[in-house]
């Protein structure tokens, strides 16, 4: 059995995904099929976790915690662009019409993944509240874009020294690398042809490397836009 979870996770990990490709994967099937079989499961030296508040949404510990973390994240993104493409803003163009689509399905799929992939462990689905975001302006629709994609890219980065699973790291690993795509392809739509792509409040100019938050920092800025309580104690923390 374990012969055959390696084998599996290596194919997984392996095989390139192509963007057309990875857009036909519909609920991201085949790539959670992939993870199903690692096999997301609770570690049995996991701590028992302790009480929490009746209406909180628990993200568990461990690797299961942190992909967990992941899937809250893609819910919320997923039902941005959602809404936007539901719901265009005025004089949106053809071109931001095709990128926002494209990052549409890009965020559902990973979505779809962390939830087939989590299985039983996976939390709920999670209630979104987008009051303060104005879909019909472009300044308002694309600023709470590149906050969402520099949000995951951070979340994610600060996310991998959490993971054991070596897998289950080199797949977020795969995920973010789309996320900073997505950020960069939103700062040049506010910031056309300019350095803002990766600029310094993303990118340290000392030493190239991208912001990285804890999964505090994240779910302090995150839960604005979430009603559900996010119970993130459990989680690991080094």
């Amino acid at each position: 059995m374990e012969k055959e979870e390696k084998s599996s996770r290596e194919s997984l990990i392996s095989k390139p995904i192509g963007r057309l490709s990875f857009l036909k994967f519909t609920g991201a099937a085949a790539l959670a099929t992939g993870l199903l079989a690692v096999g997301c499961k609770k570690d049995d030296d996991d701590p028992a976790p302790t009480p929490t508040p009746s209406n909180a949404v628990d993200l568990g510990s461990g690797d299961i915690g942190v992909l967990n973390y992941a899937y809250a994240l893609e819910q919320l993104e997923a039902a941005f662009y959602t809404q936007v493409i539901a719901t265009p803003y005025t004089g949106i163009t053809g071109e931001e019409t095709l990128i926002l689509s494209d990052l549409k399905l890009h965020e559902i799929a990973h979505r779809d993944f962390f939830k087939a992939a989590l299985g039983a462990s996976a939390i709920k689905g999670l209630t979104v509240n987008f009051s303060t975001i104005d879909f019909t302006s472009r300044t308002s629709v694309l600023n709470t874009a590149k906050a969402f994609e520099d949000l995951g890219v951070s979340a994610y980065n600060g996310a991998g020294k959490l993971i054991v699973d070596p897998g289950y790291l080199l797949l977020a690993g795969k995920i973010v690398s789309v996320e900073a795509r997505h950020a960069a392809a939103i700062r040049d739509l506010l910031n056309p042809n300019s350095a803002d792509f990766a600029g310094d409040d993303v990118v340290t100019p000392a030493n190239g490397l991208d912001v990285s938050r804890t999964p505090a920092q994240v779910l302090a800025i995150a839960g604005t836009y979430i009603s559900d309580t996010i119970d993130a104690s459990h989680l690991p923390t080094n």
